[in-house]
């Protein structure tokens, strides 16, 4: 069986939890969590970088910065993980879906302005596959409207947008670090932080409502209750294993752009005879190799191939059910517009095998079993 997904382990994990236990700081904002911060500040070039307990919390503790509140309005795509809707619902705001570009699978940039109310407070823009949104129109739009922008960067690091690294660009941009992501801590995130004025707000919110960040730092005497806040801090356990991964961090993308490349070029035939649609890199869009998707001809091709490639012991997935059609889609929002794309594009979307030591024997398996059921 060729796994879709196996979590990425470089061998030096189990050495720095080691480390982390003899230290005797297992808790947040040990020395690895400062690492981790520090590595993704300077590669990213943001303000700040907090880590989390997940992309979730994440996207939560963004939604506080940006004082999201009941009957505020948050545009997002529908062609998401929940995550993206539920850190603005909890915060009692509706989620106001748009349609997406069929080519990136991404926010239509040119649906968001017509969506705008008196009571939109904030964009959710979701870089699917690593793949950029249209992010100077975004901006422009947030700007214009004075609008918070506010990145699902879940797959996204090291991704780029015209040489920005994503997850900076917005007010607010979210990282995962879970076990299917490129780089891994099992469950975790972050938050990068563009404006140094949220910076210690972000602190307070992170750590309960306190100003514990500033005591560890010798700037306050004792630590009190300053704000709400809950408790979004990895263990320092986790950010060790995080560690390893980002010391090789260039490696592993440079392992998954390799595979990505080898699909595309092996899958190219089939894209030619219009068989299957590939995946499009918008120009000035970096990606990071974290998924490989295909479209096929509808949803019953979809499943007919997933089912052979199963049989075939190769472990093949869709992707997300559009959130505007689940229930708490239909109770928590609204989708703006038609959808022409959204449900058409999302039920032909198939994901293969990705990961850090996929090899290429493994890659040239599947693509001839892709072909075999389609007698190419």
């Amino acid at each position: 069986m060729i796994n879709f997904n196996v979590p990425p382990f470089t061998g030096k994990e189990i050495e720095y939890i080691k480390q982390a236990v003899e230290n005797q700081k297992i808790c947040g904002d040990g020395p690895f969590t400062q690492k981790c911060s520090e590595w993704i500040e300077e590669r990213t070039k943001t303000s700040k970088c907090l880590l989390t307990t997940s992309c979730t919390h994440a996207t939560e503790l963004a939604a506080l910065l940006a004082n999201i509140k009941e009957g505020d309005e948050v545009i997002m795509p529908s062609f998401t993980f929940v995550s993206t809707a539920d850190a603005f619902v909890l915060r009692g705001a509706k989620a106001v879906f748009v349609d997406i570009r069929p080519d990136t699978m991404n926010i239509d940039e040119k649906k968001i302005e017509a969506a705008i109310t008196p009571n939109t407070k904030a964009i959710a823009p979701v870089h699917y596959a690593g793949i950029a949104c249209e992010m100077d129109t975004i901006m422009e739009i947030a700007q214009k409207h004075n609008l918070m922008v506010i990145e699902d960067a879940a797959q996204c690091i090291l991704a780029e947008y015209k040489n920005k690294a994503l997850g900076t660009i917005g007010d607010f941009g979210c990282y995962s670090f879970h076990e299917t992501k490129n780089l891994s801590m099992g469950e975790g995130g972050a938050i990068l932080i563009r404006d140094e004025k949220y910076i210690e707000e972000a602190e307070i919110i992170r750590e309960k409502g306190t100003n514990r960040s500033k005591y560890y730092r010798g700037l306050v005497d004792k630590y009190r209750w300053m704000n709400y806040g809950s408790s979004y801090l990895p263990s320092d356990m986790n950010a060790a294993y995080l560690w390893a991964q980002l010391q090789l961090a260039d490696e592993i993308t440079k392992a998954r752009l390799i595979r990505w490349e080898q699909y595309n070029t092996l899958l190219q035939p089939l894209k030619d005879r219009g068989i299957l649609e590939l995946p499009t890199i918008p120009e000035g869009c970096t990606h990071n190799g974290h998924m490989y998707y295909a479209k096929a001809k509808d949803v019953q091709e979809r499943t007919e191939l997933l089912n052979f490639l199963k049989a075939n012991g190769v472990w093949s997935v869709f992707h997300y059910v559009p959130l505007h059609s689940a229930p708490a889609g239909m109770k928590f929002g609204v989708f703006h517009g038609e959808d022409v794309y959204t449900t058409k594009e999302s039920e032909r979307l198939f994901r293969l095998p990705m990961y850090y030591t996929l090899t290429e024997s493994d890659v040239n398996y599947v693509v001839s079993k892709v072909k075999e059921f389609y007698h190419v």
